[in-house]
């Protein structure tokens, strides 16, 4: 088995947990902003001093409501200012939070509520309060429900400070350095792609680990320039963004949120943050967006012009620098397109980090052509998050990095990706069968993704072993580098290769419903329906233009010979897509048998 380590760089005491840099920064530097909150239309300063006072304040409430240590508190919502304060209050009680989707289901909500065990949930909206009522007769431990907005008393925070006013600051300290790095933080719950899903287990130590490691290794250059801040947007449900939470906390990067999805671009442009943490699918969309809004002004072939140059040069840059031409190009298109696109990031955007699936080559090598480089990492729930990430400097554009401070990975003699370090998780909650299929007697984790690691360190996803197809002919493809190159093409929203014992690799595909209004509108096609489209020969046409650049990648046998266009979009409300963007395979599989089998016809 191939291996590779790197060193820890820091290290931390058995007394620490999440919670100390909240309270010292607070007494070292009260003044300091350590957030910055959106009230109506305007960015309001939090200094390190009131964000302390706030979460102590609810943290009181907390222990006057009855919540001891190790206790779970679930909470529901979406990103925004009030999610950090209740989660680092819920730790400095002694308790331990469990992050629920806002958009999860009732039956998603009982499962976790109740798996889980927890005493109490915090919830954003009535919405989310109706759907946690829905259920609670099933839920006979859940003491609390709290609304955050619009709730008794002025919402949850409101109400709960009030409630703990009685409360010492004694008492609160006694609970809050009550907890070392082996107690239990949060449980995660997976996303479930599969079945239901399981609670991921991560220490004080786990995350504090991780955060500290990555802010001070491979990344320390994002958290040391002046006067930076990230505008977090992603949902704080997911180990990624929670974990990126931690590190802003951990090294006084000023922190924003949006809520809304909607919003994130006129408050990227008042924010202006130094960086930020995106999905592919986020990336996707913005080069999609300025190549339709390029296209709609009639500036097309400068916008694929401009596109072309930006990779070219990135390109150049890994093997040795761009040629006198290229250089003159790239700044001529730099003032036409380049800077136009960093402006509407707010202007000081420089480096985002991704993760969750693949990027893909061309967006990486695009975007760092534009001035924003694109630093891809890797890593699970189980993994609190992050294993390896790319470095500012040393983005070996197309891998994911090498890994981070502390962390070994291992490929496996099956290509599976293994991984160790002080970030992996304690096992499963309440299933010790399935932690015992994850974590070897060696303490090796096996990740499920099955990759390649270069002499330098460097590791490169090629799918996942359990997603492996093998066809009638016994030839073994990996679907994810086709959906991806699929998923480039801006009419496509999702692709879902299949093919196991069958014939021939086939597609499942889906149109982007926000890519196709500027498209009708340009091809005289408004007012029809996505049915309509779905058969349209031209978006046809389109299609099968990702699908021949995504049988360029593969072998013959790999390529795939059919694809169908689904009538319908995949998402989160129809049940077949994850809060983080992952199809279901198994339920998109089920539900579309028909459409499958007609491939096959």
């Amino acid at each position: 088995m191939r291996e590779y380590s790197v060193p820890v760089l820091v290290d931390v005491p058995s007394s620490a947990n999440l919670t100390d840099t909240v309270f010292q920064r607070a007494e070292r530097e009260p003044g300091a902003v350590a957030l910055r909150r959106k009230v109506g239309e305007d960015w309001v300063a939090v200094t390190a001093g009131e964000f302390r006072d706030q979460v102590a304040a609810v943290a009181k409430g907390l222990i006057a409501a009855g919540v001891e240590p190790g206790d779970r508190v679930a909470l529901m919502s979406r990103t925004r200012y009030e999610w950090t304060v209740i989660d680092y209050a819920i730790w400095s009680a002694g308790a331990v939070g469990v992050p629920v989707y806002e958009t999860s289901s009732a039956e998603q909500v009982k499962w976790i509520v109740s798996d889980s065990g927890a005493k109490a949930i915090f919830v954003e909206l009535e919405s989310h309060e109706e759907t946690v009522r829905e259920v609670l007769p099933e839920l006979g431990g859940l003491e609390h429900v709290w609304r955050i907005e619009g709730g008794a008393g002025g919402g949850a925070v409101a109400e709960l400070t009030a409630a703990g006013a009685g409360v010492s600051d004694g008492t609160l300290e006694e609970r809050r350095s009550g907890r070392g790095i082996a107690d239990l933080a949060t449980i995660v719950y997976t996303s479930g792609t599969t079945g239901l899903p399981k609670g991921c287990r991560l220490t004080h130590d786990n995350l504090l680990f991780t955060a500290r490691n990555v802010a001070h290794g491979p990344l320390e250059r994002l958290f040391t320039v002046e006067n930076r801040s990230v505008l977090l947007f992603l949902p704080l449900a997911h180990v990624f963004a929670r974990v990126i939470q931690l590190v802003l906390i951990e090294t006084g990067t000023v922190m924003g949120h949006t809520p809304n999805m909607k919003n994130v671009a006129p408050d990227l442009q008042a924010f202006k943050p130094t960086f930020l943490l995106g999905v592919p699918r986020v990336f996707e969309k913005v080069y999609n967006g300025a190549e339709q809004k390029a296209t709609a002004e009639g500036k097309a072939k400068i916008f694929h012009a401009a596109a072309g140059t930006a990779i070219a040069w990135s390109r150049a840059e890994s093997s040795g620098g761009a040629g006198l031409g290229l250089r003159l190009k790239h700044a001529l298109f730099d003032k036409l397109v380049y800077g136009k696109l960093r402006a509407a990031t707010g202007g000081n955007l420089r480096t985002a980090v991704t993760g969750g699936s693949a990027l893909g080559e061309r967006l990486g090598h695009f975007f760092r052509g534009v001035g924003i480089e694109v630093l891809e990492g890797w890593g699970l729930t189980e993994t609190s998050a992050p294993s390896t990430v790319n470095m500012p400097g040393a983005n070996k554009i197309g891998t994911v990095g090498k890994p981070f401070p502390g962390v070994t990975v291992g490929i496996a003699d099956d290509g599976e990706i293994l991984v160790k370090g002080r970030h992996i998780f304690k096992g499963y909650w309440k299933n010790d069968e399935a932690t015992a299929e994850a974590i070897d007697a060696d303490g090796w984790f096996h990740t499920g993704d099955i990759g390649e690691l270069d002499a330098e360190g460097y590791v490169r996803i090629t799918g996942r072993k359990k997603e492996i197809l093998v066809t009638a002919a016994g030839k073994n493809v990996a679907p994810a580098p086709l959906e991806d190159r699929i998923r480039a093409h801006p009419l496509v929203s999702q692709a879902l290769v299949v093919g196991d014992d069958r014939p021939f690799v086939a597609a499942l595909v889906t149109l982007d419903p926000e890519a196709l209004e500027p498209w009708k509108a340009a091809n005289g096609r408004e007012g029809a329906t996505l049915a309509e489209l779905s058969t349209d020969p031209v978006i046809v046409a389109e299609v099968q233009k990702a699908v021949d650049d995504a049988n360029r990648s593969v072998s013959k046998a790999e390529q795939i010979r059919k694809f169908t266009i689904l009538d319908i979009e995949l998402s989160e409300e129809t049940g077949h897509v994850t809060p983080k963007q992952s199809i279901k395979r198994n339920v998109v599989m089920r539900d579309f048998a028909k459409q499958v089998d007609e491939l096959y016809g």
